[in-house]
């Protein structure tokens, strides 16, 4: 059966996104979720519910699957799902990232290790427990949760007195139940602590095959992420370093990459670039998350979905060109706590020149928590333009257009 297996949690925006791609790919996508899916009764047999914190559950259901539904691979679009990906290829003897690099990937301390092993450029990092906090650390330094994404908890510290403050709010919002529960054994235990690394941040987005890296796009973030958190907004392609700067970047998101263990698959890797080169801040075993992928669009109308399901199955995508036109996107900032109310000035947003699209992803009347403690953004917004500059514009008007109205909770 020419079909790929989409392992998905129930949360994700992506699915319609992969179904697209392997339409367009002429393969058939079987879906395995956390939760049993809605279409399940329709197209039975199809779909599979998992466990995805029990890999014996996860290797007892994926066999008698496999047997009715055959597939070439299994892929991922978060840490979570990847690795469960992983742990499926690897049970069937399937290709695909291994289940060390996804899990080393997902586990910060895991993956300083691993990159620092492999002669990467990383910060100067230690592991505390949750219980005792150390303060004879390096100032500036930043503390992080070694478990979660998307910038959540990381927090800068200039001295000790700002790294006690820290420590303590990071304890507290690792021990609220939602964030336990994400957490695998013993991720809750310890806060990592590394050096501050100053410089420009930048993000990249890429595709192994057989070791060979491709680079799809530089995003350039032109907001300052200096602390005392560092919550991402906007995303800018192409970069506007200077080249000999984007070919260290590639090499060092490449070399930590084969450091993981990853040699066929995506990746997305964030880094800082200073005089003393080019450092490795995070890098993931997927692609970028949420709706940001929707920013990037190649050669022959190609999405990074089709990107990553044709070098999954084999198909030759070393020509495949990210397209001439700048792109940026915005990560739209909850900009307060309490419950979200309305969200007026949409459709002008998506008037304004340049901008191709305003999605808000959460509904009025859900509450909502701001980033570095949230886990959520409110939505997206999409430009294009011949020169990134515009597209950055074009974003930021956008932004500006909206009414955002929350009720603060009391």
């Amino acid at each position: 059966m020419n079909a790929i297996l989409l392992v998905i949690p129930s949360s994700t925006y992506r699915t319609k996104a992969f179904m697209d791609a392997a339409g367009r790919l002429g393969v058939t996508i079987l879906v395995a979720s956390d939760h049993r899916q809605a279409m399940a009764s329709l197209v039975p047999d199809t779909t599979l519910a998992l466990n995805f914190r029990k890999p014996e559950v996860i290797k007892e259901k994926i066999v008698p699957y496999f047997e009715r539904n055959p597939f070439l691979t299994a892929i991922g679009v978060d840490d979570q799902s990847a690795h469960v990906a992983a742990q499926i290829n690897e049970h069937l003897g399937l290709p695909g990232i291994p289940a060390t690099a996804t899990a080393a990937a997902r586990n910060k301390f895991r993956m300083r290790e691993k990159l620092q092993t492999g002669g990467v450029r990383v910060p100067k990092f230690d592991l505390q427990s949750i219980q005792s906090p150390q303060s004879n650390v390096n100032y500036p330094c930043v503390l992080k949760p070694i478990f979660l994404s998307a910038s959540r908890g990381v927090t800068r510290a200039n001295n000790q007195q700002e790294f006690m403050e820290a420590f303590a709010e990071l304890k507290a919002l690792i021990e609220t139940p939602e964030v336990t529960a994400r957490a695998h054994a013993g991720e809750a235990a310890s806060i990592l602590v590394e050096d501050y690394i100053d410089g420009v941040e930048v993000a990249i987005e890429g595709i192994l095959t057989d070791g060979e890296f491709k680079s799809l796009a530089i995003f350039d973030k032109p907001d300052p992420l200096t602390g005392p958190h560092f919550v991402e907004t906007i995303y800018v392609t192409p970069s506007r370093l200077p080249a000999y700067v984007q070919r260290e970047l590639i090499h060092e998101t490449k070399k930590a990459a084969l450091a993981l263990g990853i040699d066929n698959g995506p990746v997305h890797a964030e880094l800082r670039v200073n005089e003393q080169g080019a450092w490795v801040i995070e890098i993931a075993a997927r692609s970028i998350g949420g709706l940001c992928s929707k920013v990037l669009r190649f050669t022959e109308d190609l999405m990074l979905e089709d990107l990553i399901l044709r070098q999954a199955i084999g198909v030759d995508i070393s020509t495949v060109q990210r397209e001439r036109q700048a792109a940026a996107v915005m990560m739209i900032p909850i900009p307060a706590a309490g419950t979200l109310t309305t969200v007026e000035g949409v459709e002008a947003a998506k008037a304004i020149e340049g901008v191709e699209d305003v999605i808000i992803t959460i509904p009025n009347g859900q509450d909502v928590l701001p980033m570095p403690f949230g886990g959520r953004y409110l939505g997206f917004i999409f430009a294009r333009s011949d020169m990134p500059e515009d597209a950055e514009e074009a974003i930021r008007e956008a932004h500006q257009t909206l009414s955002i109205t929350i009720e603060r909770q009391q």
